[in-house]
């Protein structure tokens, strides 16, 4: 009688087992739904119309970084080339536009498989691969949104992506390698969605660069899947002519810092520039100057000497504003 019951307590066990694995973890959130960000409510100058020049404020980058974010110019947006060029996963987040986020599910076992994203922002089409399979090789190909897998840790989804191609981390000024890999939390506060980014990159960052964006979700659904974006012929340069400065030419350098009373070191950004006490660093600097006293001489009669690509560029800033495109 004894083994009898202990034989159906196992049995019991068994079948509880095999029930309650075929059901999908409770902590699960359904993230279903068209999702509009609040580019009001945090870094909304970075958001709309893009950082200012030589504003690297609070950026764990390295010495490489900051020297492609001096070489920088604005015009260089008005190349075919880079006219349309997507926004890679770990900076795409960070501008205005909307998500449309979807389950795929097994049809049997409803077990989920992936999670869809589709940011309308250059229309990317992301997959979030929830069925534990492995990242592939490293010598896989690169994509804008690179190759993403997930895991439910509570009520939070945590996101690894990896394979993301070459992009940038800020908009326009602090490049991006091909090594990034992306860990992503999101979490759904009723009508709200959080996201959180940390980005570690070997190549430009010395530290990790960690964002948050929040998102409102869109009561009736309405969505605009399209962003066009078309080349067009600004006819500014020759072709094969890339604007950008060479060490120690970019006019700029100093307008950021001196506009807002900063010494010059605090705009250069740097991983020591994100912690408190960096305060105590620059309290013992002197504040920047624009323009420089150099740039207020007059210059003797000379030829401008040739930029990288065959622009022109001088001590001063160029009479036609910023490198002949805005941010």
């Amino acid at each position: 009688m004894r083994n009898a019951c202990r034989f159906s307590l196992m049995a019991l066990l068994f079948v509880a087992a095999i029930f309650f694995s075929s059901k999908p973890a409770f902590a699960q959130v359904d993230f279903t739904g068209v999702w509009a960000p609040n580019v009001g409510d945090e870094d909304n100058p970075e958001r709309l119309q893009g950082p200012s020049l030589v504003e690297f404020v609070g950026l764990p980058i390295n010495d490489q970084a900051r020297v492609w974010g001096l070489a920088w110019r604005s015009s260089r947006l008005s190349l075919s080339e880079h006219q349309c060029q997507v926004h890679v996963v770990e900076y795409i987040h960070r501008g205005p536009h909307q998500i449309r986020m979807w389950e795929e599910r097994d049809p049997v076992t409803f077990q989920l498989i992936a999670i869809h994203e589709y940011i309308n922002t250059y229309e990317q089409n992301r997959i979030i691969w929830m069925d534990g399979r492995a990242h592939p090789s490293e010598f896989a190909p690169h994509t804008w949104m690179g190759f993403s897998t997930g895991v439910f840790e509570g009520n939070m989804l945590t996101v690894t992506t990896t394979h993301v191609k070459a992009g940038w981390h800020r908009r326009g000024n602090i490049q991006a390698s091909d090594e990034v890999t992306v860990i992503e939390h999101y979490v759904r506060h009723g009508d709200t969605l959080s996201h959180v980014s940390i980005t570690e990159d070997p190549v430009f960052l010395a530290e990790p660069l960690i964002k948050s964006e929040d998102y409102n979700i869109v009561a009736n659904g309405n969505f605009n899947p399209y962003w066009p974006c078309e080349y067009t012929d600004e006819g500014e340069f020759e072709r094969g002519q890339v604007p950008s400065y060479f060490a120690g030419e970019n006019p700029y350098v100093a307008q950021y810092a001196a506009e807002h009373n900063l010494p010059q070191a605090a705009t250069l950004g740097g991983a020591e520039t994100m912690y408190p006490e960096f305060r105590n660093v620059i309290k013992t600097q002197p504040k920047a100057v624009y323009p420089p006293p150099s740039a207020a001489q007059p210059a003797a009669p000379a030829t401008a000497a040739p930029a990288r690509g065959g622009a022109t560029t001088s001590t001063a800033p160029p009479a036609g504003g910023r490198g002949g495109r805005g941010q």
